[in-house]
């Protein structure tokens, strides 16, 4: 989140590292008042808010920083300083054109810093902290999403073993990541484990586990006996078991904790002041209504309108001309995840909205794929989130004049 940020007479260029952040402080001239380094701890940065204290009141000295986010960040908005995220692309650009001899150290860094943050303030925007409610959404709701990577991941792994030492295991069951096929590989992890195993027996499996599936007992035996046979050997067997249980091991634990944080983020979400806005869209559900929520944000002063909004969940191209050279891109420069969340909800909404479908139906016609006309539709949905936002009211179908008006035409 970001704003315009006020005029300062200082600027503090610092160069964030892991152990010590190097610091060099500007006056509106240019000069150069201060150059030192403190340690990214606690004493350090107490020393850094309180060295920068001694020039003037925390919302004159700016302090330009090559990330957006961090404790550094967060105890630096808390001490009042305003502080500017500015792109290491663009930092070492200018750092290209300003030092022909390509030297580079971190106080030369800071220094660029500042002089960059001291001549571009008017076009830079300073950060602006998030809730505590849109912080505690966001970070469970970002580790979910991690965890259901690492889920991902740890399923593939198994898929490629199994694929490669025991096909029948990954045959049985429609999921291999599923509760119950992660149990029977608990209980057969090797194909001698399972070799003796018959239509009662594993009838008996499926009804301690609460198979819900509708194939009988029969049929899951038949798809094991028929895939390619198993690996054999005792050393092979040995080592095949200990590889499955520890793939099994990190599933079970990775289905828990994201259940744990589903339970989570749906509180979270409830007691969020903007959250009935983002669950009052159709098909959202609960955890797609905070995955975009958590990336929305709730400051609203921070967008100049649904096109800021709509440039940073990526869902406006990029256009470059040049001559008669005209070309329209993707943009690939934007908030992933906000991305993602947007996109996955306009794609589901269009099954629940005639509205939606329409609006997806016409990309559809003119000749766009369909990743590109559910971008089209999101662009179309935050233009209608952001009046929801903004008035911090629900969706309702009957005052959105596109939508009312197409189900009039549908009745009639």
């Amino acid at each position: 989140m970001s704003l315009a940020p006020p005029p300062a007479q200082f600027f503090a260029g610092l160069d964030w590292a892991a152990e010590i952040h190097a610091v060099c402080v500007m006056d509106h001239t240019g000069q150069i008042l201060d150059r030192f380094t403190v340690a990214h701890s606690a004493e350090g940065i107490t020393m850094l808010i309180r060295r920068l204290a001694k020039l003037a009141d925390a919302a004159d000295v700016q302090v330009g920083i090559e990330r957006p986010n961090g404790r550094l960040v967060d105890l630096l908005l808390q001490a009042g300083h305003p502080v500017v995220p500015v792109s290491p692309n663009a930092i070492k650009t200018w750092r290209d054109g300003e030092v022909l001899s390509g030297a580079k150290s971190d106080a030369g860094d800071a220094a660029v810093i500042a002089e960059y943050l001291r001549l571009r303030q008017h076009r830079l925007r300073v950060a602006v902290p998030y809730s505590d409610d849109t912080r505690a959404l966001r970070t469970v709701v970002r580790t979910r999403t991690n965890l259901v990577g690492m889920r991902v991941a740890a399923t593939n792994q198994l898929a490629a073993l199994l694929d490669d030492h025991w096909p029948g295991a990954k045959a049985v069951f429609a999921d291999v990541e599923s509760p119950i096929s992660l149990e029977f590989l608990t209980r057969y992890p090797t194909p001698a484990s399972a070799a003796h195993v018959g239509e009662k027996r594993m009838a008996a499996f499926m009804t301690k586990h609460g198979y819900s599936g509708r194939k009988p007992a029969a049929e899951l035996l038949n798809r094991l006996r028929a895939a390619p046979a198993g690996a054999r050997g005792q050393a092979l067997t040995e080592a095949l078991r200990d590889a499955v249980m520890a793939l099994v091991g990190v599933l079970k634990a990775l289905n828990s904790a994201v259940k744990d944080l589903d339970r989570s983020t749906a509180a979270h979400l409830g007691e969020h002041p903007d959250g009935k806005i983002f669950t009052s869209l159709p098909r959202s559900g609960q955890i797609n209504a905070a995955q975009m929520l958590a990336e929305w944000g709730d400051c609203r002063q921070a967008y100049d309108g649904p096109d800021s909004v709509a440039a940073l969940a990526g869902c406006t191209p990029i256009t470059k001309e040049s001559g008669k050279h005209r070309a329209v891109h993707f943009r690939w420069a934007c908030n992933k995840r906000f991305r993602l969340a947007l996109t996955t909800f306009a794609d589901n909404s269009r099954h629940a909205s005639p509205w939606a479908a329409k609006i997806y139906g016409d990309a559809r016609k003119t000749g766009k794929d369909h990743p590109h006309a559910i971008r089209v539709l999101a662009r179309a949905w935050i233009r209608v989130i952001w009046r929801c936002w903004l008035d911090g009211n629900p969706y309702d179908p009957t005052k959105h004049g596109a939508a009312a008006a197409l189900m009039e035409s549908i009745a009639a």
